[in-house]
Order: C-alpha cells, then sequence, then structure tokens
C-alpha cells in the first residue's frame, strides 16, 4: 500500500539526570529533504541520523529535532600542593617578621589556585545510543502516519480511476452510435475516411492501460507518487487526443470530465511518497 508523505513522531530521552525530546515532522516534497536541529556537539551525529531516517523514509522534507535538558554537576577540587605552598610561606613570614600567624582555612580557601570549580556537562557520545533508539520510535510513528495518510489518498484515488473507466465506457458505446449514424448518411468512401480520421480504439486501449497499472501502483510499498504523476500525464495525453479526434458534444463531456479526474490524482500524486 502507498504512503503519504506527512507525518509526526515524537520520543522523549531520559538517561539519568539527563532529558530531552526526539521530534520528527514531515511534510510534501519532491525529494527527501532532511532539516537538522541538534544540540552542541550532535552535528557528528547528522549522517548516522540521514542514514537511519532513509531506511524507510524515501520522500518528502523531513525535520528532526533533538532537545536536551543538560543537568550539569558541579565539581570541586581542592589544589593541596598550593595549600602547602601557602601554609609554608605563611609560616615563614611569621617567623622572620616575628609576625602572629593567624592564617585560617577560610584565608586558604580564598587564596587564588586553592580550590578549582569545574561545571561538568553532558557529552553527546554518552547520550548517543539512547537518543538514537528515541529516534527509531519517532520514525515508527512518522511511518505509521504516512502509512494511514497513503491508505486514504488510495481511496480516493482509486475512486478517481474507476469514475475515469466509467466514463470510457460511455465513450466507447457514443463511438459505436456515431459510426453506425454516420454509416447511413454517408457513401462507403466517406465512411472509411471519417472511420479512420475518428479511430480512437489505440488512445482507449492504451488509457485502459494506464489505468491498470495506476491500480497497480496503489498497492506497492515502495515510493509510487513520482511514477503515478508519470502516469497520470500520460493519461492527460491519451485524453487530449480522444478529444482533438472525435468532434462529439457528449465525447467532449466526457473527455472533461476524465480530465478533471487525472488533474485530481496528479494532485494527489504529490502527497504520495
Amino acid at each position: 500500500m502507498i504512503s503519504g508523505m506527512t507525518g509526526f513522531g515524537s520520543c522523549d530521552i531520559s538517561l539519568g539526570k539527563v532529558k530531552g525530546n526526539v521530534e520528527i515532522k514531515s511534510v510534501n516534497h519532491r525529494f527527501l529533504d532532511l532539516a537538522f536541529y541538534l544540540p552542541s556537539g550532535f552535528s557528528s551525529y547528522e549522517d548516522k541520523i540521514q542514514k537511519l531516517i532513509g531506511r524507510t523514509i524515501k520522500r518528502g522534507r523531513v525535520t528532526v529535532a533533538v532537545r536536551i535538558t543538560e543537568k550539569h554537576q558541579m565539581t570541586v577540587q581542592l589544589n593541596k600542593e598550593a595549600v602547602d605552598r601557602y601554609v609554608e610561606i605563611a609560616r615563614s613570614l611569621s617567623k622572620e617578621l616575628n609576625l602572629k600567624n593567624d592564617l585560617s582555612t577560610a584565608d586558604l580557601m580564598k587564596m587564588p589556585g586553592v580550590v578549582e570549580a569545574k561545571e561538568t556537562f553532558v557529552q553527546a557520545a554518552d547520550i548517543w545510543p539512547i537518543v538514537e533508539k528515541s529516534l527509531e520510535r519517532a520514525v515508527v510513528s512518522v511511518v505509521a502516519m504516512r502509512k494511514r495518510e497513503g491508505r486514504s489518498l488510495s481511496v480516493n484515488i482509486n475512486e478517481q480511476l474507476k469514475r475515469m473507466s466509467e466514463r470510457i465506457v460511455q465513450i466507447k458505446s457514443r463511438v459505436k452510435a456515431l459510426l453506425k449514424e454516420k454509416k447511413t448518411g454517408l457513401n462507403n468512401d466517406e465512411f472509411l475516411s471519417y472511420q479512420k480520421s475518428n479511430d480512437i480504439n489505440e488512445e482507449i486501449s492504451r488509457l485502459l492501460h494506464h489505468i491498470d497499472e495506476a491500480k497497480a501502483l496503489l498497492k506497492t510499498f515502495d515510493g509510487a507518487g513520482k511514477k503515478l504523476d508519470f502516469i497520470a500525464q500520460e493519461m492527460q495525453r491519451e485524453t487530449n487526443t480522444i478529444g482533438s479526434k472525435v468532434q462529439d458534444k457528449e465525447i467532449s463531456v466526457a473527455v472533461i470530465s476524465i480530465k478533471s479526474k487525472v488533474e485530481k490524482i496528479r494532485e494527489q500524486a504529490n502527497n504520495v511518497e
């Protein structure tokens, strides 16, 4: 069954204190076009994300957004060598200048280089495995939504094809009636000339073949949008030829109806993956 190109999927990220969310959206596009909105440090994973999505999505504009709430940690380190050096200098000065050595712990803590505080942030490599799994789950949701749209599109296109077939039956019936009328009102040479110039059997045959091809495409899983658009163009070509060959009001009405159905199919083909 064909798939559409409109889809949405999201999945939460949770690894210890690190929280986040993955969100994937897809809309119509002639080709597969990816846009990334990734946190700092994740740009190196764009190729992997592209391959992950490309395994199941072949066409559409796809936006991938990864949001991470970084729960940073504060680490405090004591520089023991600096402390020993400050204490040594304080004692030396106290002894040399005969001063009271009132150096306190609080004083030492304020000294440059004694205490170093660092903020540690989450690294992309540490959480990539969980992000990758979240992306896979989000893609599953996107594909499921696109398949639901595909089922709806298939019903609509099949209905257009059915109505086209009905109009073709009308055209064939009308052509037979016209030939019968002309045979009684024209001589043999005139009738043969009229029959030859108004012969649309080949166009009808090709048009029916295109309808069968379109029906078969609707049952495929592979990207069918571009193929369906091409078939619709060929349908339009054959229909135009029928309209130009046979100058008859009833057939012209049927031709206009078929062309309208073909145009609707082309519009829907733009929504098919």
